[in-house]
């Protein structure tokens, strides 16, 4: 599909409150990072717009037809949004690939997962039953789920439109309103997705889609009275900052923060299948990824051998356009974002790391227009080192040895960061063991970056705080009631007779 395909009669209007029209805000150019040529010009969208989506957002999810609609009235409107992802399915995979710079096979399984999500949570809706508790005296007690209101949801440029869809979907079915933020770089599968939902019926004003700075909008729609949740996905200070302002507000939020996640090789291991493993874990999505296995232990008595074959997969990795199918990893997001991960790589080195393989911009086959970076793996330093601690955010892995499992689990745990693991060994019960012991969200175990939206998702620690997916994902967007019944046949008994 080419540029001028795909592209064609492309609107930049952004949607706010029911309406397709320009932003207040200053208009920019959305650029696809395997070359900079330009995708679109985006009428970003402003503090007014804000601020109006918002007063809609409050005034529609009051309305009847939508938070009013009989659960199964609303799942078949999100049946109809998962119709609409799978007809536009090789278009919004597209556009995910302009926006990002991800491979087309990579953006082509995010568009089905959205879908998925969607076609999820409207089957939740059709099973989720409210609770008859046990009465303790002459009443009937019951435990029932109320929309929140509004909710503001604010999406990462990694993955947008599966991660537009892991918020929209249990909010909407909740019967909230929704307004939401797409990342300022990768705002077009957001706005096609939009259209989406406004064509399978969601009702003017339950959601706006406002592509723009989150420094103007983001800070708008944490403050605003009239929001009553913050899902975010994002780097772990913006986070750390919604989630001051949300205790302002006694609000409630989800954060899915950032991560630093260990990836642990036993002697014993599959070698074929970890070597596998450890390169997706860390360099699918060009390492792009809150939960890429960043620093890998590898027991002392395979190390060497080990990181040898690993050394020689990652050279064999094929980094270029991401419109050929057989690419595996495409450009950095931007150029300052590649900037950042060749200070770190030079951090690496100056605090005694060896290069292994990588840690420069590959060249030929046009790829010297855009962002790209090749698979970098270093050894030689401590689990202490900065570029062992801190978020990358790149294809950048530390290979570091252990010896003993207490000594792995220190040097594993010790992190700011929590949100997921891998393991590799055919040991089930040291697996079970050291999976219990790590201190993430999720632990994969002789696989990696495997994800089911029927699973709950979410960090411990500075990764972030309550859970996405799931069936229960859905309640975090709902306001829990209690009713009680009198069933007494008398008044009751303080009040004697009247």
């Amino acid at each position: 599909m080419s540029h001028q395909d795909l592209l064609q009669g492309f609107s930049s209007d952004i949607l706010v409150g029911g309406e397709w029209r320009a932003g207040t805000g200053k208009r920019y150019q959305s650029l696809y990072p395997a070359d900079e040529s330009v995708n679109a010009e985006i009428a970003a969208a402003g503090a007014e717009d804000a601020v109006e989506a918002v007063e809609a957002a409050d005034a529609a999810w009051r309305r009847a037809d939508w938070a009013g609609l009989k659960p199964h009235q609303r799942a078949a409107v999100l049946h109809r949004v998962a119709d609409g992802i799978t007809q536009r399915a090789e278009a919004l995979a597209h556009l995910q690939r302009r926006d990002n710079g991800k491979p087309i096979s990579e953006t082509r399984a995010l568009v089905a997962s959205a879908s998925s999500t969607f076609r999820y949570f409207a089957s939740c809706l059709e099973t989720l039953e409210e609770t008859l508790t046990p009465s303790r005296g002459d009443y009937l007690t019951m435990s029932v789920h109320e929309p929140l209101g509004v909710v503001a949801a604010i999406t990462p440029w990694n993955s947008p439109i599966a991660s537009d869809a892991q918020k929209l979907a249990p909010a909407l079915a909740a019967g909230n309103a929704v307004v939401l933020k797409p990342a300022e770089v990768t705002p077009l599968a957001s706005l096609e997705l939009g259209r989406i939902c406004e064509a399978a019926g969601v009702p003017r004003g339950v959601l706006s889609v406002l592509p723009g700075k989150g420094s103007v909008i983001g800070d708008i729609l944490v403050r605003h009275p009239k929001v009553k949740k913050v899902a975010f996905t994002g780097g772990t200070e913006v986070g750390r900052g919604i989630a001051r302002l949300a205790a302002e507000k006694l609000m409630p939020v989800s954060l899915e923060l950032g991560g630093k996640s260990p990836t642990i090789v036993f002697e014993d291991a599959d070698i074929d299948h970890a070597v596998a493993g450890v390169l997706y874990g860390i360099f699918s999505s060009s390492g792009e990824s809150c939960i890429a296995g960043s620093r890998l232990f590898v027991h002392k008595a395979i190390f060497d051998t080990f990181v040898e074959r690993l050394v020689a997969g990652a050279k064999q990795l094929r980094v270029g356009d991401p419109l050929r199918e057989d690419t595996q990893m495409g450009p950095l997001v931007t150029s300052s974002h590649r900037e950042s991960i060749e200070r770190y790589v030079a951090i690496g080195l100056d605090e005694g790391g060896r290069l292994l393989c990588g840690g420069e911009r590959p060249a030929g086959d046009g790829r010297e227009k855009g962002y790209f970076y090749t698979p970098t793996i270093i050894a030689g330093l401590t689990n202490q080192a900065r570029m062992v601690q801190e978020e990358i955010f790149g294809p950048v892995l530390a290979v570091l040895p252990f010896e003993n499992e207490d000594d792995l689990l220190a040097e594993a745990n010790d992190s700011v960061y929590g949100l997921a693991a891998g393991i590799w060994t055919r040991d089930y019960k040291r697996a079970w063991r050291i999976g219990r012991a790590l201190e993430t969200g999720t632990v994969w175990i002789n696989t990696y970056k495997q994800f089911s939206i029927s699973t709950p998702f979410g960090g411990w620690k500075e990764s972030g705080m309550g859970r996405e997916k799931g069936r229960l994902g859905l309640l975090e967007y709902t306001n829990q009631k209690s009713l009680y019944w009198g069933i007494n046949d008398g008044p009751l008994a303080w009040a004697g007779k009247v």
